[in-house]
């Protein structure tokens, strides 16, 4: 195979490659290269086409969705060429009647003459409204139709998750991605950590998508390491200097077994646990060597309140004693609510009655096949977690297999084409269009509404009537007090449009945040929320109906 090198086949517009190296022209189904073909034979291959890629239901049961995956997309085309290998397995894979100028031409073609205008990455969007509108050769824009598909959908549906989580999580808790070990394969692993943190995540275990994305890393210990130790005598090296350098504590193991008993008998705890397990002190104790100045500890291996957290507190006052202020705990297991709140009070005694400034807020995390609705029980419960490690329902989407995004022509030589079907739900909207979000006095986003390509904009303060897009009877009147225009060019082709570039992802996680922040709750809520109002305006909705009709076959009663 043909070595791809990153230097993009259009000149002056250098692009990074795609994150996963197999997304390749290769990348999409057969039918695609059948239908580019039979466009060649009848030399339809060059004319102007225009395709819409939008969804046409908000996932989970929700009212909002955010897009993601743009970045992708445009990496693909900015390096879309076939090398000559894949020219190759294209011609043994086709029917061997097509002739040799079909793959000459193949090997010709790039995405200089393509041009994308897309929704930014990381905005609330919804049904209908298009995604990203894509214009180019018809048979070249069409090979970009799975992968391109393929490169929203997930991306799109893991976001929202992830947003949907922060949301009944609440903007205060620390959210960690740690799915990569249940994720659908490496590709799965690596776009959830990426797309999770674009929805509002703090961060992720995922060592790669670290290192690619730059988001920050978390992780500490499994159960296996505490049970990995037998006893503090495997401990072989127990010095731990102070953290400022000026002095060294020659036997840390025991400074930590003397706090444990102080602990045990002092009036606060005398009678509430008994003899702890040393081995998982051993496993503490040694971590805490290790990791002076990130100490937090899984608490669950063998008993939580009788076993754990005097553990970890014995080693983290012994760790203070130095100058060394513990991360805290996780809980993987048992009651999280009632472990979280019965934590918290120990740690609360530990500051009272040993006078560690700040202990009683050392941080607990919680984890253990958390989903939303864990999530929102725990709030209603009452609970003292700081952190939530999310991991299998939020990677897999759970909750929902799919978005389904659908990429539709809806011009084609600047003649509007439309799709019928007896799914009302499944008639696509015509013609090249703008879109726009109206914004109404509170700041909050109030309908979407698109427009004919040629239309005027909406205009703030002027009365405008937003109609939905199939049903005559829903309309209503918007006096925008903020209009903003949706669409951005984000690959120009050949055109002389000036082209947005792509910004970082913490700045898209930005967005996403202050997108969400600017819709209104009720908008929001899990249980029942209320739609947002997707429209188009009255020439556009004339014309929808229009085509219809004009399209539809008449039939004939006999």
């Amino acid at each position: 195979m043909e070595a791809r090198v990153n230097n993009g086949p259009i000149p002056g517009r250098v692009v990074g490659l795609p994150t996963n190296p197999v997304v390749t022209p290769l990348l999409t189904d057969l039918y695609q290269f059948t239908m580019a073909y039979a466009y060649w034979k009848a030399g339809k291959h060059n004319e102007r086409a225009v395709f819409d890629l939008y969804f046409r239901k908000n996932p989970f049961g929700g009212e909002y969705t955010v897009f993601a995956g743009l970045e992708e997309c445009i990496r693909f085309i900015a390096n879309f060429k076939f090398t000559e290998d894949e020219i190759a397995f294209i011609r043994d894979t086709l029917p061997g009647s097509c002739e040799d100028g079909f793959f000459d031409y193949l090997s010709g073609i790039d995405c200089s003459d393509v041009e994308v205008y897309a929704i930014s990455e990381g905005s609330v969007v919804f049904p209908k409204v298009p995604l990203m509108r894509v214009e180019g050769p018809i048979a070249v824009v069409q090979l970009l139709e799975t992968p391109f598909v393929n490169l929203t959908n997930y991306a799109s549906l893991v976001t929202t998750n992830a947003a949907r989580h922060r949301f009944v999580a609440g903007k205060s808790k620390i959210l960690l991605e740690f799915g990569l070990r249940r994720a659908q394969g490496p590709d799965g692993g690596i776009g959830a950590s990426k797309y999770c943190y674009m929805g509002g995540f703090d961060a992720t275990s995922n060592v790669a998508a670290g290192r690619l994305f730059g988001i920050p890393l978390r992780g500490t210990h499994s159960h296996a390491f505490v049970s990995s130790f037998m006893s503090p005598d495997e401990i072989i090296d127990k010095s731990l200097q102070s953290s400022d350098g000026s002095s060294t504590c020659e036997d840390f193991v025991s400074l930590v077994h003397s706090w444990l008993s102080k602990i045990q008998w002092s009036n606060s705890f005398h009678g509430i646990f008994g003899e702890t397990n040393q081995s998982e002190l051993a496993a503490f104790t040694s971590y805490a060597l290790a990791f002076p100045n990130n100490f937090l500890a899984l608490v669950d291996t063998y008993d939580v309140m009788r076993s754990g957290i005097p553990n970890f507190c014995a080693v983290a006052v012994a760790l203070s004693d130095l100058g060394y202020k513990a991360a805290g705990i996780r809980l993987d297991s048992g009651d999280l609510a009632y472990l979280s709140c019965e934590t918290r009070k120990f740690f609360c005694k530990i500051e009272k009655e040993f006078g560690v400034s700040g202990f009683g807020k050392t941080a607990i995390t919680a984890s253990n096949d958390l989903n939303e609705e864990t999530l929102d029980a725990l709030n209603k419960q009452g609970h003292e977690v700081d952190a939530f490690g999310i991991g299998t329902n939020l990677v897999t989407c759970y909750a929902q297999a799919a978005l389904g995004c659908v990429f539709k022509l809806v011009e084609i030589n600047n003649q509007p084409r439309i799709k019928l079907s007896e799914d009302v739900s499944k008639v696509s909207i015509p013609c090249k269009k703008r879109s726009y979000r109206l914004y109404g006095k509170e700041g909050y986003a109030l309908v979407d509404i698109m427009t004919g390509e040629n239309e005027p904009p909406p205009k703030l303060g002027e009365r405008l009537l937003c109609r939905h897009p199939f049903n005559e009877s829903k309309r209503a009147y918007v006096v925008p007090q903020l209009v903003e225009e949706l669409m951005k060019c984000y690959w120009p082709g050949s055109s002389d449009n000036p082209r947005v570039d792509l910004p970082p992802l913490k700045d898209i996680r930005d967005r996403c945040i202050k997108q969400l922040e600017q819709m209104r709750p009720d908008h929001m809520r899990r249980l029942n929320p209320t739609p947002y109002k997707v429209s188009v305006s009255a020439k556009l909705y004339d014309f929808i109906h229009f085509l219809w009709l004009n399209e539809a076959p008449v039939g004939e009663l006999q």
